[in-house]
C-alpha cells in the first residue's frame, strides 16, 4: 500500500508545458520585439498615470484616486504572465513549475476580479458626479473611495481563492502540455486525472455569475446618467456621453471578449490565444491611452509634470 502511494506520488505532475503562440522561430523573434515594447509601454504609461495623480494635487479627487487603482491593476496584470512570455520567445523549453502556475491561476483571477469591481465603482462615481453633483464630495468621500477599492480587491481575491481551492489538489498524472503562453485555468483543469465536467460547471458559474453581475450594474448605472441628462439641459446628454466615453470604451473592451470566452468557455479556438493576449498585453496598454487622449485634466496635469521635469534638468 506505500509502494502505491509512493508510485502515485512520483507520478503526478511537478510542471507544465507551455506551448506559447508560435513554434516557428523566426515569428517567436518577431513577437520577442512586438511584445517587449507593448509591456514597455503598459508598465510605463501606467506608473505615469499613477505619478501624474498622486503629484499633481488638482487630481485628488475620487474620480482619478479610483482611475490611479485602475493603473495599478492593469500594470499588475501586464506584470503576472507577459515578462515570463517574452522571455520564452527565446527559449526552447518553456515550462512552468506546478507552483508557479497555481500561483498565475490565482493572481490573474485576483486581478480580473478586481478590476470589474473597481469598474463598477468607477460607473458609481460617475453616476454621482452627473446626477447628484452638489452632494458628490458628501458621499464620494475618502473613506467611501477606499471602502470601494478594498471591496474590489477582496471580491477578486475571494473569487480566485475559490477556483484555487479545488484546483490546486486535483491529480494532474497525465499529459501537461498547456497550449497558451500561460496558466489559463480551464486548459490546465482539462489536464486532470479524472472527470472534470462538474468541475467545469464550477469555474463557468463563479466567473460567469461575477461577469454578469457586474455587467448589468454597469449597464444599469448609464441607463439610470443618460435617462437623468436626457431631462436636463440640451447639452446635458453630449456632456455626459463626453464624460463617459472613456469609461464606456473601456469597459467595451474588457468585457467584450468575455462575452465570447462565456459563450465556448471550455472548447480551444485560435481566437482564444488572441483574447488572453489582448487582456494581458493590449489592454493594459489601451486603458492609459484612453483615459489620457480622452481626458483634458490628465493631459494637462502630465503637460505640467513633463515640463517641470525638463525644467529641472536645465537648472543643472
Amino acid at each position: 500500500m506505500e509502494g502505491e502511494r509512493l508510485l502515485n506520488e512520483s507520478e503526478l505532475v511537478t510542471e507544465f508545458i507551455l506551448l506559447g503562440l508560435s513554434s516557428s522561430r523566426d515569428i517567436q523573434l518577431f513577437l520577442f520585439f512586438i511584445f517587449s515594447v507593448f509591456y514597455g509601454a503598459a508598465v510605463l504609461g501606467n506608473i505615469i498615470i499613477i505619478l501624474t495623480v498622486i503629484i499633481d494635487s488638482r487630481l485628488h479627487s475620487p474620480m482619478y484616486f479610483l482611475l490611479s487603482n485602475l493603473s495599478f491593476i492593469d500594470m499588475c496584470q501586464a506584470t503576472l504572465a507577459t515578462p515570463k512570455m517574452i522571455a520564452d520567445f527565446l527559449n526552447e523549453h518553456k515550462t512552468i513549475t506546478f507552483q508557479g502556475c497555481m500561483s498565475q491561476i490565482f493572481f490573474l483571477h485576483v486581478f480580473g476580479g478586481s478590476e470589474m469591481v473597481l469598474l463598477v465603482a468607477m460607473a458609481y462615481d460617475r453616476y454621482i458626479a452627473i446626477c447628484k453633483p452638489l452632494h458628490y464630495m458628501t458621499i464620494m468621500s475618502q473613506r467611501v473611495c477606499a471602502v470601494l477599492v478594498g471591496v474590489s480587491w477582496t471580491t477578486g481575491i475571494l473569487h480566485s481563492a475559490s477556483h484555487l481551492a479545488f484546483t490546486v489538489n486535483l491529480p494532474f498524472c497525465g499529459p501537461n502540455k498547456v497550449d497558451n503562453f500561460f496558466c489559463d485555468l480551464p486548459l490546465v483543469i482539462k489536464l486532470a486525472c479524472l472527470d472534470t465536467y462538474v468541475l467545469e460547471i464550477l469555474v463557468l458559474t463563479n466567473s460567469g455569475l461575477l461577469s454578469l453581475i457586474c455587467f448589468l450594474l454597469l449597464l444599469i448605472s448609464y441607463i439610470i446618467i443618460l435617462a437623468t441628462v436626457h431631462h436636463q439641459a440640451s447639452g446635458g446628454m453630449s456632456k455626459a456621453f463626453s464624460t463617459l466615453s472613456a469609461h464606456i470604451t473601456v469597459v467595451v473592451l474588457f468585457f467584450g471578449p468575455l462575452i465570447f470566452i462565456y459563450i465556448w468557455p471550455f472548447e480551444s479556438f485560435p481566437i482564444d490565444k488572441f483574447i488572453s493576449v489582448f487582456f494581458t498585453v493590449f489592454t493594459p496598454v489601451l486603458n492609459p491611452m484612453i483615459y489620457t487622449l480622452r481626458n483634458k485634466d490628465v493631459k494637462e496635469a502630465m503637460k505640467k509634470l513633463r515640463n517641470r521635469h525638463v525644467g529641472s534638468k536645465e537648472v543643472f
